[in-house]
This record gives structure tokens, sequence and C-alpha cells, in this order.
């Protein structure tokens, strides 16, 4: 039983199922990286830098709904990582995040890459310590697994001490506990929410990923038909509802608070579920609502319920069960007409619903086109693409639950990790990752990685040569303030100097194409279809400055 605590924490992830680490090695994580060599059973995945490793096991995360194990090197690896770790945190992905240091006996010396990194890591997880005594590392890390699946899910930092690790460890290696959530609110309360969801003229649905995380999506489907309430997606990043289905109405904005304001400004009841309202960067600081709207909302987070708007009535409970109770329930409470109008309204979304996308003759449009008629059912994207997510999101909308991703929390670099770590959860599977020039640039090494595991994933730069984002929130600005519209700011051009994306690609050893125009496109999409290897397409959807 008695070995270094190096051996002892590989055994403990071992037991765990776990079988990627992700990380950029150091100097303090020596010893157990050399331990690792001794273990066929945990692949060590090699990025170039910390962000990419996280965005990785992100992807993995989401991809898998297991925990994702994350090494970082010191206070200088966890620094670059943080942007990654706060999308992590918001999007509730449950990683298990572990970095090395010198160690305790080096605490008074203040030496060479010294910091607090639980005090680093505490804004962005939901939950940081640090091992001090050699007989507990385990113990540490199995409460770290527990509390990185234990909803609302998120990542977890422990602090491994390199002497720490290196001392005799003689604690047993017992797989973590995770706990069942699945739980429902006495009965009483899911009459009441029916009650209040009854004979309303104007019902609406917010939905966010809570849906997803319980695999209530049929069970939400169900209440929404029954209400006959338009369903909008709120911090909406995975398939809460086929994005086929006639009542989805699309999603509401992440940056202007009027956005959502609009889309509720007139419902008398609303159910939210899975979400918390809303998570704009510039919210609406009154009350969106309605002063008699009749507010329902579900979550296991209890914190997000009522957070920033008063709620008629809030269920701390797990929202697949919720529904299936609610639905039940409302069979009871809704009355003739209610079930009239619900039925009438139905009908009235199927009606306005295309049998396919219009076509606007960009070479976007064109290129997602053939993509749709080409790529299998079960294809799985990850949408980064931003200003070109409505297109995408029109020729390729979010159907299957577990094979639609898209970017959350704000950190821009997510798409080709993200796209790496679902093609490894799912290495059978087709996966394509699409993001923006811009964004692209913050994790492009990322390609060395898919090379140097033969990881298949195929990538789509949507290359409009600028910050589009950047364009279109300053021309939002402008308007607010009444400045006429004139040059957007130079920090926001991507065309000097010209971005190279295919010899860029080519350099980490991942065939690439650039495409210009529409007759460029079916051999494209022919050939990143063609293997199961890493490709890339530079897909230049407008020029620039």
């Amino acid at each position: 039983m008695a070995r270094q605590g190096n051996a002892a924490i590989i055994e403990q992830f071992i037991a765990d199922g776990i079988p990627y680490m992700f990380g950029n090695p150091g100097t303090v994580e020596q010893g157990f990286l050399d331990a690792l060599e001794n273990y066929d059973e945990l692949q060590y995945v090699l990025t170039l830098q910390e962000t990419v490793a996280a965005g990785i096991a992100d992807g993995y995360a989401r991809a898998t709904g297991r925990p994702a194990l994350l090494q970082l090197h010191s206070g200088v690896g966890l620094g670059n990582a943080i942007g990654m770790l706060y999308q992590a945190k918001r999007g509730h992905s449950p990683l298990v995040v572990i970095a090395g240091e010198a160690g305790v006996k080096y605490d008074a010396m203040d030496a060479q890459m010294a910091a607090d990194l639980v005090a680093m890591a505490e804004p962005v997880t939901k939950y940081a310590t640090r091992v001090t005594d050699p007989g507990s590392v385990l113990r540490v890390l199995r409460r770290a697994m527990k509390m990185a699946m234990t909803p609302p899910r998120g990542p977890v930092f422990v602090a491994l001490p390199l002497d720490v690790l290196d001392a005799v460890n003689g604690e047993p290696v017992v797989p973590s506990t995770f706990l069942s959530i699945e739980s429902l609110p006495v009965p009483s309360l899911v009459e009441q929410a029916a009650r209040l969801l009854s004979g309303a003229e104007h019902p609406l649905v917010l939905v966010g990923d809570g849906v997803s995380a319980s695999g209530g999506q049929e069970e939400l489907a169900r209440v929404a038909e029954q209400l006959g309430a338009d369903v909008w997606g709120v911090d909406f990043s995975e398939v809460n509802l086929d994005a086929r289905h006639p009542l989805y109405r699309g999603q509401l904005g992440h940056m202007f608070g009027e956005v959502s304001t609009e889309r509720v400004k007139d419902a008398d009841a609303v159910l939210i579920v899975g979400t918390y309202v809303f998570p704009e960067v510039f919210p609406d600081t009154g009350s969106p609502f309605r002063a008699d709207a009749r507010i329902v909302h579900i979550d296991l987070d209890g914190y997000e319920i009522a957070k920033n708007h008063p709620v008629a009535l809030g269920l701390v409970a797990d929202p697949k069960a919720t529904l299936a109770a609610l639905s039940e329930r409302l069979e009871d409470s809704l009355s003739d007409v209610d079930r009239m109008r619900a039925a009438h309204h139905l009908e009235l979304r199927r009606g306005e619903q295309p049998e396919r996308p219009a076509d606007d003759g960009t070479l976007l449009s064109a290129f997602l086109r053939e993509l749709s008629d080409r790529a299998p059912e079960d294809l799985m994207v990850f949408d980064e693409a931003l200003t070109a997510a409505g297109p995408l999101n029109a020729h390729l909308p979010g159907r299957l639950p577990g094979h639609w991703f898209s970017t959350r929390g704000g950190s821009l670099g997510v798409g080709i990790p993200g796209a790496i770590g679902i093609k490894l959860a799912h290495p059978d599977k087709t996966v394509i990752g699409f993001t923006g020039d811009g964004g692209s640039m913050y994790t492009f090494q990322a390609l060395y990685t898919a090379v140097r595991h033969d990881v298949g994933a195929k990538f789509v730069i949507c290359n409009n040569r600028s910050y589009k984002l950047l364009d279109l929130n300053i021309e939002q600005y402008w308007r607010e303030r009444g400045v006429p519209l004139h040059p957007h700011p130079s920090p926001f051009d991507l065309s000097r100097p010209e971005l190279g994306f295919t010899e860029l690609a080519r350099g980490f050893g991942v065939d690439a194409v650039r495409v210009d125009e529409a007759e460029q496109v079916p051999y494209a999409v022919k050939r990143m279809l063609a293997d199961d290897k890493p490709f890339l397409v530079d897909l230049r959807t407008t020029e620039g400055a």
C-alpha cells in the first residue's frame, strides 16, 4: 500500500475512470508526470499552452457529462488558464483542476513562481484548496471529484505541493462518490406551479442548459406544447430543445438587455427552467416582466432562482423529473379553452417553418448548405462562429441531445480545442468546430495536439478579417448615444497583415484548404469529410477593411 503520493494520485484517477489528463508539463509537476509513464490506463494529452488544455478539457467534460482532469503548471500555468476556467465555471463544466507547486517547505521563501494558487483559482472555480498533509491527498481529490460533479457542476481546483506528493502515502484507493440529485418538489408545489401557468393567454418558456444536464428535453417539449408557449433559449449552449421544434424561437441576446425585455414584456405566465435570467453583458437593471406576470422558476441551483427578478414560485429540483410531474398536473389544470389555444398556437408555428433555410447568396450559406447535404445525421458541432452563428444554426441546427455545443462565458478561443475534446469523447463521430478568425488565434496551437494524438476533428474558420462582433457592438453603442456612424476603430481590423490560416495549419501538420469562391465549396466539403484526420477550412466570409 505504501508508495509515493505521485503514484497514489494516478491510481486514484484510474479508479475514478479518468482516461485522459489534459495539460502542459512543468518542473514542479515532474514527479507525478514521471510516475505516469508507468501506467497505461491514464493517457497524458499534451497541449502547448494551458488555455488550450482547459478548452479541450471543457469540451471533453461537456461531451461526456463526466469529470475531466486538467493539469496546470504552478501559478503561471493557472494564470494562462484563468479565462477558459471562467468559461467552464459559467457553463458548469465538471473539471478537476490540479497544479503543482514547489513545496510546503518553501512557503516562507517567496521564491521564483511562488503564488497563492488557491486565491488565484477561487474566482473562477466552484471550490479551491491546497493539500498540505501527505496523508490526506486522495481524500481531498475524491472530494474534488464529488464537488465537480454535484450540481451546480463546475471546475474544482487542488494545489499539490511537490514535497507532499514526494512523501510516502498509505491512503487506500477507492472510487469517488458521485451524488444522485434526481429530486422532485412536494406534490402540492407541483400543483401550484400548474395552476400558476394555466389560463395564460401569452405564456412563455425560458430555458437554459440545466435542461440538457438533466436530460429533460422531451419533458420540456411536452410542457411547452401543453401550454402553447413559445420557447426562448437563455444561457443556452447545448441541445435543450430540438432547434427545429416549431415552438423554439431561438436564443435571446447575450449583450443587450433590451433584446430580452422585448421578448418577455407581454407574457402573462413565464416558466423558467435550468437557467438564470438574464445573462447579458449589459442587462436591463429594471424588471423586464409584466407586473402581473406569474413566474415559475425550476432549477437545481437555488442561487440562480430569483437572483435578479422576483418569482411567484421557485422550485429547487431536477428539471427532468419536475417537468414530467408538471406535465401530469397540467392535464388536470388546463381548461378546454387553454387546450384549444395551445393547439392553435402550435399549428400556427408549424406553418411558419420553412422546409429549407433561405439562400442569401453568401459564400457562408453556400458552404453550410453543401455541408448539411453531405454531413452524417449524427454530426457533432462546436459553434464558436459568433457573428456567423445565425446561418450556421439555420443550416445545421442543434437537434440531437449531446451533439451540438456552443461557446459560453465569453472566453474566446474555445472552438478549436472544444472540438478536439468532443472528438476524444466520441472518436467514432464526425466532429466539426466552427470559429472565427479572431477567436481561433487565441488557441490555434491546439492543432498540434490534434495531430500528436491523432484526433480527427475538423475545423472551419469563418474568416471575415475582423473582430466583427465588436463592429456590431460599437454600432449599437453609437445608436444608443446618438453618435453618427463612422469607420470602426482600427484595432477591430484583422486584415493587416493577412492571417494565413492554411499555412499555419500545415505548419502544425494539418491539411487545409482556403475557400474564396462558391465554385470551391463542393471540393472543400468533400475533402473535409473524406477521412478521419484533422482538417481545416479557411472560409472567407467577407473582406476586412
